[in-house]
């Protein structure tokens, strides 16, 4: 029988975290894009994915997830798939409102891997960390109702990478998972029980986070 894998990925280091001052002055604020050292981490996590036969890429919107999804999209040649269930903590102790991002369809003409066919869930602004985590949960669980021979891919932030987990395995997540910039966790299917091999590998990377930051 063959074992479905779901490997769940963070975007990696964002322009503001490198250059704090980059937000005073940026058009979209709380939609950074990757910094240098985050396109070469999306890079070696494309690496790290190759030959782990993996069919369905799914993404947050946000420009920094889509960047990083793309970075394995380019070498794995597949499409990508965005959806807001995966998208970031919508805290409003973090952004006063709603988070303006590029359209989807303006994105596509950026990154053409984007499948602009794909019906996406939803996120609400504000919302609650137990909110986050039933939406992020639920994306994950409806996924692999709806591939259930294949491996996926899905690119979220450091809420949504725990929370996609935890749909699977459990509240063990909140607390076993290391949701660190450009980090792996994989969640393989075995006896019908989903069992997590990675809790948030960076063994792929060249520059580690050492304390995991989500703002």
């Amino acid at each position: 029988m063959t074992q479905q894998t779901i490997w769940i990925a963070r975007h990696g280091n964002r322009i503001d975290f490198v250059k704090p001052e980059w937000f005073n002055t940026a058009e979209r604020p709380y939609d950074p894009h990757l910094s240098d050292d985050g396109i070469l981490q999306a890079k070696q996590l494309a690496k790290r994915l190759i030959g782990e036969n993996i069919t369905q890429i799914f993404a947050s919107p946000f420009l920094r997830t889509v960047q990083t999804a793309n970075e394995v999209a380019e070498v794995l040649d597949l499409p990508i798939k965005l959806d807001w269930a995966l998208c970031e903590w919508l805290n409003p102790e973090w952004m006063p409102a709603m988070p303006e991002t590029l359209s989807l369809e303006t994105m596509a003409k950026i990154y053409s891997r984007i499948d602009l066919s794909y019906n996406g869930g939803t996120s609400q602004y504000p919302e609650t960390w137990k909110a986050c985590m039933k939406r992020s949960g639920e994306i994950s669980q409806r996924l692999v109702a709806e591939f259930p021979t294949e491996n996926i891919l899905l690119v979220g932030h450091g809420a949504s990478v725990i929370g996609t987990a935890a749909g699977l395995v459990g509240e063990i997540a909140e607390t076993e998972v290391k949701a660190s910039l450009c980090c792996l966790v994989k969640i393989v299917l075995r006896e019908e029980q989903w069992v997590m091999e990675l809790n948030g590998d960076t063994s792929h990377l060249d520059n580690r986070e050492t304390t995991v930051r989500f703002v």
